[in-house]
């Protein structure tokens, strides 16, 4: 149960963070010099294949798919804190919905990681009423 709330947490953000990289490379084309189509066409589009692979294999429930959705989660947070925000974001020159994409993806990202992490080690979660 722990892996479909997991993969409901990356296709929510994979989703969201296509629609804001799509939305940079046309509406704010040329802002920096990571805003671009040939740029999103030749970097973003593999990562949202692969994105969207585990997503699809914790969905159809592959034995291997949550260790594969716990290494993209992780990874993700990883360059999250470590490069994309002390550099692109920054060159960007974000304004409020690019601090609030960042956010959200981020969160979403360490809710998944925590998710996997916990159906890996054979933890549930139990609702008390």
């Amino acid at each position: 149960m722990l892996t479909r709330h997991a993969a409901w947490a990356l296709l929510v953000a994979f989703v969201m963070s296509f629609a804001y990289e799509l939305y940079r490379a046309t509406v704010k084309r040329g802002t920096s010099r990571h805003d671009s189509m040939p740029l999103f066409l030749q970097q973003g589009v593999g990562l949202y294949v692969i994105a969207g692979i585990v997503v699809y294999a914790l969905f159809a429930g592959y034995e291997w798919a949550p260790t594969a959705g716990l290494a993209l989660s992780v990874g993700m947070i990883l360059v999250s804190i470590f490069y994309y925000n002390p550099k692109i974001m920054l060159e960007r020159q974000p304004g409020l919905i690019d601090w609030i994409e960042d956010l959200v993806f981020t969160g979403l990202l360490f809710v998944a990681a925590t998710l996997l992490a916990f159906e890996l080690y054979g933890m549930t979660l139990v609702i008390r009423s």
